[in-house]
Order: C-alpha cells, then structure tokens, then sequence
C-alpha cells in the first residue's frame, strides 16, 4: 500500500492569476513552495499532510501527489513506463479509477487517448498481478490519477482531491452566472477587509462573496461539507488522520462573528437562493439578507467594506443598457460608503467608467476566461486632502 508519510513532490492548482493568494495560503499552513507558476505551486509534503491542504485551502482546486515522472517519446513509452509502476500498492483491487490529463505532446492530438492509454496501463498492470480489472470510468468520486505529458516529461499523480475543491458543497440553488467560490475568496482577500469588520454585499445574486466572507469570519474550514476525497481511496488511508484534521478544524470555529454580513438583491428570486445557499454553508444567522435596490442596501457605521459582482456586458435592447446601473453604484459608494472601502468586480472596463470614482488599485482576474478587474476605491466624506 501507499506510505502515506513519504514526503512527495505536491502541485496544487488553482484559476490563472490566484496563485499568489494561493502561496500566501500555503505558507499560513506551514509549507514552503518550491515552485510557483500563474496557475499552481509545487512543494514537499507527505500524502497525509495533502488531507491538512485539501481541508484548509480556499484558493485551491486540485492537490496532485506525484506517484513517479520519466520521458516518454511515444505512446509505446509512455504505456511501458506505466505498465512499471505498481499500481496494486495504490489503488484497491475493487475499486474504480478515473484518469484526468494535460496532454501538449507532438505525437498525440487527442487527448482522450492519452487517457485511454493511461487508464488501459493501469488497469492491464493490476489485472496481471490481482487476476482482475478494477472498473473505470469518468467519474471522479474514487481513485483519480492525472497526466502530464509534453515530449519533455511525463508525470504522473494521484489526485487526492477527486471533485474539484472550489465545489464546496453548499450551493444549492443557482443564479444567472455564479461566481466560483475559489475565485471569490481570492476576491475577499484582496480586499483589505479582515473578519470582524462589515462586509457588505448589494447585487449578491447567489451570495457566494458573502458566504465566503461568513467561513471566513466564523474560521469554517471551506471543505468542512465534504465528505468525499480522492486520497480516501488510495490505499494506506487511515480515516483517523484525517477525522483528527477535521475535528482540529472544528474546534477553532466561532459560533458568532463580530461586524455584519449584509446581502442584499433586487431580486427576491437571487434572496431566497442566497438565503438557502447560507443556510446550506450553516453561516446563514451569520448573515443579514436584504430584498432592495442597490441604492437602499443598508450601510452600518464603522470599519468595512462595499464589494459589488454587477453583470458585465452592455445590452442595447430597450431597458437593458447597464450603464445607468454602474452609475448608480458610484453614487451609491460616494453618499452611504465614506469610512468603508469600495470595490467592484468587472470584466467591462467602458462600464466601469460609468461609476464615476478614481480607483485606488486594479487587481487582474480571470473568471474563467473572461479577464476582469477588482477596482477598489477610497471612500471619503468630503474632500480628500
């Protein structure tokens, strides 16, 4: 079986432009990266200490612990090279295994194959030292394995995460383009917001940023409603390790939170989801919910900030053009946000002028392939001087 305290070469993913917030995560753990790349970080750490990283990261998506690497030219070298690894000492024989990949190799222009190949390997590896096949298939809720394979270098890991990371498991109802909770914890901490000041919410839609503010705030472990991971299915797990890990998470949880949490959304529709999605998460008495226009959110006295996700594009039909929305967030912060911080998150820079403010800073993200910008404003009673 599979020595779940070797220390092993870990890449942790994450959505392009995250890695920074990903690194600072990271470190916070105790874990020193080796390498760092727009899109994931490389570091040392046993299998067992990957269960501490998928239970505690909020930026992350994927934790691969690399099994073996080699050159591979062709596919007759990359089948032999796996055929050689022994795969009954990681995957039980009654199990069932998944193979995801990252193919950019000159020989190979589809990348089914190369999974094809590779699950073909493994399960024709174990078949000859078990007497029989484990099953396969697409779904990722048991043994995932990922390949990497340029004409350069083939690598080979198990994904101890299985699902993806940034599907936490508490949303339950959606709305019009939801924002992904990987990509708003980045986006909170970007902000100079810190748990126990006001965080403040209009146009919330599912209320993702909000929920994520709530965990936060409360030190909710972000995958605290999982129950399923990939490293629980590779053999050598001892569920004690990772029940210790979840119950030392849950002790440091906070029953109530200072500074308020405040949703709010036009939509009475985009409220209830918000209110069903916290309620889900459990942070929802952490949280006030608002049905009201962007201009009548309530703004309470003291330190905090006004984080706002508006839709993105101009639609010139009648009574569709955003522009007058943007405007009305800049006249929003500028009467009810001085003492507060302001930040809109776009991907349309000609809206963004709309709001009518100098931005302090823009921070670049990618919701998925659409390049945004976190503008942040000052907000001051009076004249700055």
């Amino acid at each position: 079986m599979a020595d779940f305290s070797e220390k092993r070469t870990v890449r942790v993913t994450c959505p392009l432009g995250l890695s920074p917030f990903l690194e600072t995560e990271i470190r916070d753990l105790g874990f020193t990266p080796s390498t760092l790349e727009d899109t994931g970080i490389e570091l040392s750490a046993s299998l067992n200490e990957s269960i501490r990283l998928n239970y505690q990261l909020r930026t992350a998506h994927r934790v691969y612990s690399l099994v073996d690497e080699a050159v591979a030219k062709t596919p007759e070298e990359l089948t032999e090279w796996l055929e050689g690894i022994a795969w009954e000492e990681w995957i039980p024989a009654d199990g069932y295994v998944s193979v995801t990949s990252r193919v950019n190799h000159s020989k190979i222009e589809n990348t089914q194959f190369a999974n094809l190949a590779c699950k073909d390997a493994v399960v024709d590896r174990m078949r000859a030292r078990n007497g029989h096949r484990p099953d396969s298939g697409p779904d990722l809720d048991k043994t995932v394995l990922f390949l990497y394979w340029t004409d350069e270098q083939a690598r080979i890991f198990i994904d101890t995460s299985g699902e993806s990371l940034s599907r936490r498991n508490y949303r339950t109802e959606s709305t019009s383009a939801p924002m992904q909770e990987t990509l708003a914890a980045a986006i909170i901490k970007s902000t100079i917001w810190k748990p126990g000041q006001h965080f403040i919410n209009p146009m919330a839609g599912g209320g993702t940023l909000a929920i994520e503010a709530a965990l936060m705030a409360a030190n909710r472990a972000p995958a605290s409603l999982r129950n399923n991971f990939g490293f629980m299915h590779v053999k050598g797990f001892d569920p004690e390790i990772y029940y210790s890990i979840r119950d030392e998470a849950k002790k440091g949880v906070l029953k109530e939170i200072e500074g308020d949490i405040i949703v709010s959304d036009i939509s009475p529709k985009a409220v209830e989801a918000s209110k069903k999605n916290s309620a889900t998460a459990g942070v929802d008495h952490l949280i006030r919910f608002e049905t009201c226009d962007v201009a009548d959110t309530p703004v309470p006295d003291g330190p905090g900030v006004i984080v706002m996700n508006p839709p993105y594009g101009i639609r010139l039909e009648p009574g569709e053009d955003l522009r007058p929305l943007y405007k009305k967030m800049g006249d929003f912060l500028k009467q009810e946000g001085p003492g507060k911080t302001g930040y809109v998150f776009t991907g349309n820079s000609a809206l963004a002028k709309k709001v009518g403010l100098r931005s302090k800073s823009r921070t670049t993200f990618f919701n998925t392939t659409i390049e945004c910008r976190l503008l942040e404003y000052e907000l001051y009673s009076g004249t700055k001087k």
